[in-house]
């Protein structure tokens, strides 16, 4: 029996419906829209307190005045030169575009299903005094791109829509050369530093109890974990198939491979 139930990230309404939290005889822990033995209900509420902005750090990182740095859910933008590594494109105008907006304005926080990432950072929707949202406005200008991480789906089918509407349109980053597809045959053992976007043929699919790889070349792969494939679809139409991928490289011996977490980071080519 299979016991992994995820979010519905198309759910209408979810937002402010029961979501429900439980453990397996493994310790894995799950995450449902429907009661089973033993669930509790998530504690996931919009925030109502506004607090004044301390420092931003970049387009999706910053300091409130009470010490808690936020990190920006379901969104990434491109990096501020920081420890000696320069800028990367688009990364300066996030960061221009972030404080302009917050001006004169406090922000309120709206939390997912985690509270904090590994770094210890409050993990969060923002928006303003003005009812902006700027998770999903800094999408919708082409300053960031969607980075979902399950099971933080609050808000996803928004982001996902506006990231359509503006890579459509060549808004922000979907505009410069920088981050136009790379064809995956041009690789090499270096990778690629940064997000960054792979075109390339699945040409084998192989499976693992904790994941599935989609395998491009001998030197390249995508890795997607086996507890959200339900959020995707069969994997297996992908084999033979000219796809998109997007994220960042990791590289272990010489091979390269990309970690996915949610199907909005695999786009099917023509």
């Amino acid at each position: 029996m299979k016991f992994l139930v995820v979010l519905l990230c198309c759910l209408p309404g979810w937002v402010h419906a029961e979501i429900y939290e439980w453990q397996d005889v493994n310790g894995g822990t799950h995450f449902s829209d429907r009661s089973v033995a033993k669930a509790k209900i998530l504690d996931i509420k919009p925030g109502y307190d506004f607090y004044r902005v301390k420092t931003v750090y970049d387009g999706d990182t910053l300091v409130l005045e009470d010490g808690r740095k936020i990190r920006f859910l379901g969104i990434n933008t491109p990096e501020i030169q920081h420890r000696g590594k320069l800028a990367d494109a688009g990364g300066d105008e996030a960061k221009r575009w972030l404080l302009e907006q917050l001006k004169d304005t406090k922000v309120r926080l709206e939390i997912s299903a985690e509270k904090t990432d590994k770094y210890g950072r409050t993990l969060a929707h923002l928006f303003t005094e003005k009812k902006q949202h700027l998770n999903l406005q800094l999408v919708e200008a082409g300053l960031a791109a969607t980075s979902i991480f399950p099971p933080n789906f609050l808000y996803v089918d928004q982001l996902v829509k506006a990231e359509a509407k503006a890579e459509q349109a060549g808004l922000g980053i979907w505009g410069r050369p920088e981050y136009a597809p790379i064809a995956v045959s041009s690789l090499t053992e270096a990778g690629h530093p940064g997000w960054t976007r792979l075109v390339g043929k699945v040409i084998n699919i192989r499976n693992t109890r904790k994941s599935v790889y989609l395998e491009f070349s001998d030197a390249f792969d995508v890795r997607i974990e086996s507890q959200w494939l339900d959020l995707f679809p069969d994997v297996n139409g992908y084999l033979g198939k000219t796809i998109e991928v997007r994220g960042w490289l990791n590289k272990n011996k010489g091979h390269l491979s990309m970690l996915i977490r949610h199907p909005s980071a695999i786009k099917q080519r023509l």
